[in-house]
C-alpha cells in the first residue's frame, strides 16, 4: 500500500480506517499513481478497469460498484470557442462523488468495517449512502439542516441515517469528528480519506481517452480541491507512462462568499484572516478548510494550475446558460460557466469543463 502521513511518514496501518495517522494525528496521501495501459482491462467499462492504479485496495476485495464512471464528453459552443463538458452528474448517483466513493466502501468492505460516518453538503452524502448501501455498510450522514431538499430524500431513500446539524458546513465536520472521538465509528471521509483521490483521477484517463491526446485545460469546481487533485495526478500519471507531453492547466473555480484557495493562491497565508464561510448557492463548493489545501496551493506555486472566483449573480445565469445548451447543473456545477467566460481568451486548447452535480438534486 503506497499510502503514508505526510507528517511523521508512517504507512498506513494495516488494519482498520483511520481517517488521521493514529500516531501523530497527520493527514494520509498517497504516493504517485502508476499508470500502465496494458494493465486496463477491456471487459469493464466502470472506473475498475484502471483498478491496477488504486492504492490499497487488496486484489482479493469485493468491489463496491454501480457502474460508476464513463461519462461522456459534450462538445459544446461557448462564447465563440467549442468547448468540451465532461458530463459528470450522469454518473449513477448524480454526481462526480460516485468516482471516489466506489474506491472508499470498497477498501472499508475490505477492512471489515460495518458501520461509518460521513458529512456532506448532500452529494458526497448520497454517494456514500448509495454505495454504502450496495456494500452492507450502516451509513449515518452529518449534513446541513439546510441542505437541498432532493439531496436529503436521496440520502434517507438509501436507507441512510441523516444527522441535520444546524449551522455552518463547518459546524456539520465538527460535529461529525465529535461522534467520531466519542463513539469510535469510522469516518469514511471523501475529504481524509487517501484512497478516494485515484479514483477522482479516472476522470482524467477518460478525458485522454475521448479525446485521443490531452486536453491544454480543464475547469472544475473546486471546494476541498479533491477532483482538482486527482484530475491533476491523472495526467500525471499518463505523463509518467509517455502516453500525454504535458498535464493541462487546471483550473480550480470557488464562490466569492466562499472562496479559501482563491484567496491564499492569489494573497498568500497573510490573507488568511479574509477567508470567510458565506452564503452561495454553490453549497457543494463551500469549504472554508480544505484538508489538502497545501497540496493543491503546491500545484499553483507550480505554474500547473490556477484558481479563481465567480460572484453569486453568475451562477445561476450559468446554470441557466447550460441549460440552453442541454446540460442541466445544479449551482455548484454551474460555476465554471463564469469562469469559462472570464478566462477563455488566455486557455490553451482542447478546454474542458466538468460538470460535477445534476440539476435534478437542486430545488430552490
Amino acid at each position: 500500500m503506497n499510502i503514508f502521513c505526510t507528517n511523521c511518514k508512517r504507512p498506513y496501518p494495516e488494519e482498520g480506517a483511520p481517517y488521521k495517522c493514529p500516531k501523530c494525528g497527520g493527514l494520509f496521501d498517497a504516493g504517485p499513481i502508476i499508470f500502465d495501459p496494458d494493465q486496463v482491462s477491456k471487459a469493464d467499462k466502470s472506473i475498475w478497469r484502471y483498478r491496477h492504479t488504486f492504492s490499497g485496495i487488496p486484489e482479493s476485495a469485493d468491489v463496491v460498484s454501480l457502474g460508476e464512471g464513463n461519462t461522456p464528453l459534450i462538445w459544446t459552443g461557448v462564447f465563440g470557442r467549442q468547448i468540451a463538458f465532461k458530463c459528470e452528474f450522469l454518473n449513477p448517483t448524480g454526481s462526480f462523488k460516485d468516482r471516489g466513493t466506489t474506491v472508499i466502501t470498497t477498501f472499508l468492505k475490505s477492512r471489515g468495517i460495518t458501520n461509518a460516518v460521513e458529512d456532506s453538503s448532500g452529494n458526497a452524502g448520497a454517494s456514500f449512502a448509495a454505495y454504502s448501501a450496495k456494500a452492507g455498510i450502516q451509513a449515518g450522514i452529518y449534513i446541513p439542516a439546510s441542505a437541498s431538499g432532493p439531496k436529503l430524500n436521496q440520502i434517507a431513500a438509501y436507507g441512510a441515517q441523516i444527522f441535520p446539524v444546524n449551522g455552518s458546513r463547518s459546524d456539520v465536520t465538527n460535529a461529525l469528528e465529535n461522534a467520531v472521538f466519542s463513539k469510535g465509528i469510522t469516518y469514511g471521509s471523501h475529504a481524509y480519506q487517501a484512497v478516494n483521490i485515484a479514483g477522482y483521477a479516472t476522470a482524467a484517463y477518460e478525458i485522454y481517452q475521448q479525446l485521443g491526446s490531452e486536453p491544454g485545460s480543464v475547469i472544475v469546481p473546486a471546494g476541498q480541491g479533491g477532483l482538482f487533485l486527482g484530475i491533476f495526478r491523472g495526467f500525471e500519471a499518463l505523463k509518467n507512462a509517455g502516453l500525454i507531453r504535458k498535464i493541462p492547466h487546471m483550473v480550480g473555480v470557488q464562490a466569492r462568499a466562499c472562496s479559501p484557495l482563491w484567496i491564499l493562491s492569489t494573497a498568500g497565508t497573510s490573507a488568511m484572516g479574509f477567508i470567510v464561510e458565506g452564503k452561495t448557492l454553490a453549497e457543494g463548493i463551500k469549504v472554508k478548510q480544505p484538508v489538502r489545501a497545501g497540496t493543491l496551493l503546491e500545484i499553483v506555486d507550480h505554474d500547473a494550475g490556477e484558481f479563481v472566483v465567480v460572484d453569486e449573480i453568475d451562477i445561476l445565469r450559468g446554470r441557466d446558460e447550460l441549460a440552453c445548451k442541454g446540460l442541466y447543473v445544479e449551482p455548484t456545477s454551474a460555476v465554471i460557466w463564469a469562469a469559462i467566460e472570464q478566462s477563455i481568451s488566455r486557455l490553451p486548447e482542447p478546454v474542458v469543463g466538468i460538470l460535477t452535480g445534476s440539476g435534478m438534486k437542486y430545488s430552490k
